[in-house]
């Protein structure tokens, strides 16, 4: 699926390169590892190449899907969710958790919007500059540009 020298997205961390597959042995069962350098952080996770999918790893965006993001973005509609907020920040890590660059932009969105209505708890002030980290990182990665670039455009599309 892969290559040394590929990006690809884990769930929850991001964009990484993978810096190379690893064979070890497991309990006398030789088992591949895609050995993945998260660009962020600089963390390095190792993934069984065999449950690389189930873990929710995967290709970084393709650049022409980047409008559907953008069209997440411009959504003006507020979400209407009235629960306390562990509940709705409970709702919100699971989505960053899925993996899928459309769910990160749908909580960064709707994050955004709760700042300018209400205010966010601390907790979801983290999540919402996580889930925008996480944005900038994958589409710059996508389109090949500065991530101060992609951040000025995501903040001109806000509502």
């Amino acid at each position: 699926m892969f290559e040394k020298g590929d990006f690809a997205v884990y769930p929850g961390h991001g964009v990484g390169a993978i810096e190379g597959i690893e064979s070890m042995d497991m309990g006398g069962k030789v088992q591949d590892f895609y050995v993945l350098s998260i660009l962020d952080t600089k963390m390095t996770i190792k993934i069984p190449k065999e449950s690389a999918c189930i873990a929710g790893m995967r290709e970084v965006i393709d650049p022409e899907k980047i409008p559907e993001v953008y069209e997440i973005l411009k959504c003006t509609k507020t979400p209407n969710n009235h629960q306390p907020w562990n509940q709705r920040y409970r709702g919100y890590m699971e989505r960053i958790q899925s993996g899928s660059i459309f769910e990160v932009a749908k909580v960064f969105r709707e994050l955004y919007s709760l700042k300018g209505e209400k205010g966010l708890s601390f907790g979801e002030r983290k999540l919402m500059d996580t889930a925008k980290r996480l944005l900038i990182k994958e589409l710059a990665v996508s389109k090949d540009a500065e991530e101060a670039d992609v951040g000025k455009e995501i903040q001109g599309i806000l509502p």
